[in-house]
């Protein structure tokens, strides 16, 4: 089944008088939405018991969860002690999983910094693989790690890059962030041929079923010569790329993808015009 939401609590989700996240759920099942991402970009600060009331409410309102995993994540970086750190980012990003009774965990590979780009993702993908060893070994195999395309060119995670990561075990499937695609290809996304030609890569490198549920980070977009600048909103028509083609390959394509929008601000608003433009290709 198709999944859309948000990515963390909107505008209008406290302008309506909403405080707290263990209320999103019930409020994104009013929206028609079905996911709901929980960031942890700046640090895993949730106490179990209110992952668990938030968990025991999305089960309730049939909202699926996943997880951001820190943003201090590099994967790339070199040492034992940065290694440690990665890992610890994880891990504790993995308990907070399962303490919401989510099921996917979304994180940023890496950067490249000073060093070469080939050494850092040698480094990124040896780093990983070692990493999901010991998860596993640590009872989190039951979790899906969904690495995710990057918006900033010297950033590690290229879509060949985060399909290479990918095929490194049966239980990781890719983020695919079109925005940040669309940003590191300096507006590279304007067509729904463009989307195929996405798509049809992950099929041929990654395969099928796993093409089918992809992980998905979707909004407008700001960028320059580097890549991302500033994720956007849908009114901001400026700036793309354009969400109905997608949606319409979605049904077209029978995937089941996981679909989180990332507008500033909007991102459940914006969730619901993606699933309204995906109930409008079903027609």
């Amino acid at each position: 089944m198709i999944k859309f939401g948000p990515a963390g609590n909107s505008e209008a989700f406290y302008e309506q008088g909403y405080k707290s996240t263990w209320q999103a759920p019930k409020w994104l099942h009013d929206l028609g939405l079905n996911a709901f991402e929980y960031s942890f970009g700046r640090g895993v600060r949730l106490t179990q018991a209110t992952a668990e009331k938030i968990g025991a409410e999305a089960q309730a309102n049939q909202v699926h969860l996943s997880v951001h995993a820190p943003y201090f994540i590099n994967l790339a970086g070199e040492g034992e002690e940065k290694f440690e750190k990665n890992l610890m980012y994880l891990e504790q990003s993995a308990q907070a999983a399962q303490n919401l009774g989510a099921t996917r965990v979304v994180f940023h590979p890496g950067a490249c910094a000073k060093m070469d780009r080939r050494v850092a993702f040698e480094n990124t993908m040896e780093s990983f693989k070692k990493i999901l060893t010991m998860l596993e070994e640590k009872g989190y195999g039951n979790l899906i790690f969904c690495p995710e395309t990057m918006g900033k060119i010297n950033q590690i995670a290229d879509l060949e890059e985060v399909a290479q990561l990918t095929n490194l075990a049966e239980n990781v499937i890719p983020t695919i962030d079109f925005a940040h695609l669309h940003a590191r290809t300096i507006g590279g996304i304007r067509t729904k041929q463009d989307y195929i030609e996405i798509l049809d890569f992950l099929e041929n490198t990654i395969g099928t079923e796993k093409t089918k549920k992809i992980h998905v980070h979707f909004s407008h977009i700001e960028y320059t010569k580097a890549g991302e600048k500033m994720h956007r909103r849908f009114e901001e028509t400026d700036f793309g790329p354009d969400y109905v083609p997608l949606c319409e390959l979605f049904y077209e394509r029978k995937m089941c993808p996981t679909v989180i929008c990332e507008s500033n601000g909007t991102q459940a608003l914006d969730a619901k015009q993606m699933l309204e433009a995906y109930l409008h290709a079903k027609k």
